[in-house]
């Protein structure tokens, strides 16, 4: 969700202005979803790297995250939407640290959207925190480090529970995948758009949605097999 920042600078704003009309469009991002029947939504709220950012500005989206959370639960439980935080939460003070696990809680029976927000993520501590995990589990003997195979990897690391990635949107301009999921995106369809996110709307997303439907996923095989087996 690239472009909060610039989007407020265009204006003569501050940055936290463009922050917070980034949740009013991250609103939405998941009402559209939701409507659309989509199983699962993911948002990169805060990279592993966004620590670098200047100390006021990260103390301001510490506190926009735990603001959203209190505010935001009754709305995710009223349209049965299960919440899920992936990252190091360990990262976070202890009081936001609650409200997560408080969040998770309150709407973790809800059956509709899977809204997974990434917080001090990132995809390389993904990777590292699922190898570190099969490595103890091999170390206790209580898997052989021989059955370790992509499947077994899958398993360990952030949304397991959940089919691989189908389309990643990322807003703002640029074109590379900073580090979001990485191991999950190995077969989704890319797609860029010079929007800044405080400006991404409904009809933003389902053009986005339009031009995935159009993509002919092969998965390795060829047009001929893919055309073969749709028939």
């Amino acid at each position: 969700m690239d472009g909060n920042g610039r989007w407020a600078e265009s204006k003569g704003k501050h940055r936290v202005f463009g922050h917070k009309h980034g949740v009013r469009a991250l609103r939405k991002a998941i009402t559209f979803a939701s409507d659309s029947n989509i199983q699962a939504l993911t948002i990169f709220a805060f990279s592993s790297e966004n620590w670098q950012r200047p100390a006021k500005e990260v103390s301001m989206l510490m506190e926009l995250f735990f603001t959203v959370l209190k505010s935001e639960i009754k709305k995710l439980n009223k349209n049965n939407i299960k919440l899920k935080i992936i990252g190091e939460l360990s990262g976070f003070s202890e009081r936001l640290q609650k409200k997560v696990l408080e969040a998770e809680k309150a709407t973790e029976s809800n059956t509709g959207l899977v809204l997974n927000v990434a917080a001090n993520y990132g995809g390389r501590w993904d990777i590292t925190q699922a190898a570190r995990k099969l490595a103890k589990l091999a170390a206790s003997g209580e898997l052989d480090a021989d059955d370790i195979d992509e499947k077994v990897l899958a398993k360990a690391v952030s949304l397991d529970a959940l089919p691989a990635v189908d389309l990643m949107i990322r807003t703002g301009g640029d074109q590379r995948i900073s580090n979001f999921l990485l191991w999950q995106l190995a077969y989704a369809e890319l797609y860029f758009t010079d929007i800044l996110w405080p400006d991404f709307d409904a009809s933003a997303f389902q053009s986005a949605l339009d031009v995935f439907s159009g993509k002919e996923r092969r998965f390795g095989k060829t047009s001929e097999q893919v055309s073969s087996k749709s028939s």
